[in-house]
């Protein structure tokens, strides 16, 4: 039986180096693994799916559709709600999903006919049968969590792969127990993790035939012996994989040996900061500095390379910690290292501090991608701050750096690390002009920020309710 209707989803331009097409006309990622997940919830006999990623391809406005899906992050909504604002304008309802809607629905609704707050799976349902029936509108959220057991598979069949470096992601868990105050992961899929079935996995592996598979969780080794079932599935499928995982598992060498032998290739590590006051200040107490050097050549030695996720910004970060960090990526041959300048996204535990405190400088969203100062920093003025930022990037990406740190041992894939490397030499800084790094000055949001999952500890719940209260006082007072 032939569909009958038509669906748009789009992923709104983000503009990021890892998105943006850079050599060959590829991006690194493929940033729409969120859209295939929910194309792979819509009845194929009903609907014809159509996926627009606007990092590579113009969207087509006058496309003939029953309904346009937007997915943002909220470093790109803005851009998002401009495209909500035309479809709509055209006639055609449009509904909006991701974590930045998930805590901002209200605001969203100025732009949408109807917001998914929180996973999709088990609302979807309830989404097309009001659009059947044109009475589409408000926002939808589940009551629970999905159990991850007999989950949809993603349309990965309406990717455009032949433009993307990276783009077999699969996400074998959901949720995280680490509870980052800067980190949306806690608030958004909860503490506990929740598993997909292991036949599930493979089964979706070979039906994508893709041998380069990126793992979609946010901590594939919070639970090692979960971890070990995965990668014994994995052994013996010739698949090449990356995955990001926590530091202090990372360090269990029966993790690390069947990482190796099941086609690890890099792992993703968010080691944040070298200094321990840092890292407990941001309840990141998993990490510690001190094993950092040793978990690298560890890593290194079973071949796999380590892409190190560092953040400056943080209170207690004084002028130095800049050359600290970078002389300690260096002397230990970290692979590939991401910086950021911390962001407080709204909802995050991290949000309702810097609001409490008055810091958060600037509200505009096209800012919020940890790439811009958004907030007075503690420590450091904005212009060491942001002096610092690409001092660091430019040094760890500088000629000199790259040869002392290249596997000349050939202990890693001399290949991978040169494809990694090139596209964060290139593309890593969004924009050098000072004026431009440094945020303006903005009015508060006319909304609340609200987490789809409240905070288990009781400081953190007393602090988002008190700072949802005074933005919700604000809101009304403008009004």
């Amino acid at each position: 039986m032939a569909a009958t209707g038509r669906i748009h989803l789009i992923n709104p331009r983000a503009d990021t180096f890892a998105t943006r097409p850079m050599f060959f006309g590829k991006a690194l990622y493929s940033p729409v693994a969120g859209l295939l997940a929910v194309a792979g919830t819509i009845p194929e006999d009903e609907y014809d799916i159509i996926v627009t990623d606007e990092n590579i391809e113009p969207i087509d406005f006058d496309l003939k559709v029953d309904l346009v899906g937007i997915s943002a992050m909220t470093s790109y909504v803005n851009r998002g709600y401009e495209i909500a604002d035309a479809f709509r304008a055209r006639g055609i309802p449009v509904i909006m999903g991701g974590v930045h809607v998930s805590y901002l629905p209200r605001e969203a609704l100025k732009h949408a006919d109807a917001v998914v707050v929180g996973e999709a799976e088990l609302v979807m349902s309830d989404v097309l049968d009001d659009l059947r029936h044109g009475r589409l509108q408000g926002i939808y959220k589940s009551e629970r969590l999905h159990s991850m057991v007999d989950m949809p598979n993603p349309r990965l069949g309406l990717l455009k792969s032949a433009r993307y470096i990276n783009k077999g992601f699969v996400q074998t868990s959901r949720g995280c127990h680490h509870g980052c105050t800067f980190c949306a992961e806690p608030t958004m899929y909860g503490l506990r993790f929740r598993y997909r079935p292991v036949d599930d996995i493979i089964a979706e592996i070979e039906h994508i035939e893709e041998r380069l598979i990126l793992l979609n969780d946010a901590d594939f080794f919070g639970t090692p012996k979960r971890a070990m079932e995965v990668m014994r599935a994995f052994k013996g499928r010739g698949l090449k994989w990356q995955a990001a995982v926590n530091s202090r598992d990372a360090h269990d060498e029966r993790l690390l040996e069947l990482a190796a032998e099941s086609g690890c290739f890099m792992l993703s590590i968010g080691f944040e900061s070298i200094s321990k006051q840092t890292l407990r200040n941001v309840h990141k107490c998993q990490n510690d500095p001190d094993a950092y050097f040793g978990l690298v050549e560890k890593l290194h030695r079973h071949g796999i390379m380590v892409l190190g996720l560092f953040m400056f910004g943080f209170a207690g970060d004084e002028p130095s910690v800049f050359e600290e960090t970078l002389k300690f990526n260096i002397d230990a041959k970290f692979d590939i290292c991401g910086y950021s300048l911390l962001t407080p996204y709204p909802g995050t535990i991290n949000w309702f501090e810097m609001l409490r405190r008055k810091q958060i400088v600037s509200f505009d969203w096209d800012k919020y991608d940890q790439s811009h100062i958004v907030f007075k920093p503690e420590g450091l003025s904005a212009e060491q701050l942001y002096r610092g930022y690409l001092n660091t990037y430019d040094g760890f990406y500088s000629l000199a750096s790259m040869v002392r740190r290249f596997p000349w041992d050939a202990s890693r894939n001399p290949a991978n690390w040169a494809i990694y490397n090139a596209f964060f030499r290139k593309g890593g800084v969004v924009t050098r002009d000072f004026e431009q790094l440094v945020a303006r000055p903005t009015p508060e949001p006319g909304f609340a920020a609200m987490p789809p999952l409240m905070p288990q500890k009781a400081a953190w719940r007393e602090l988002v309710l008190g700072g949802a209260a005074e933005t919700s006082t604000l809101a009304s007072a403008i009004e």
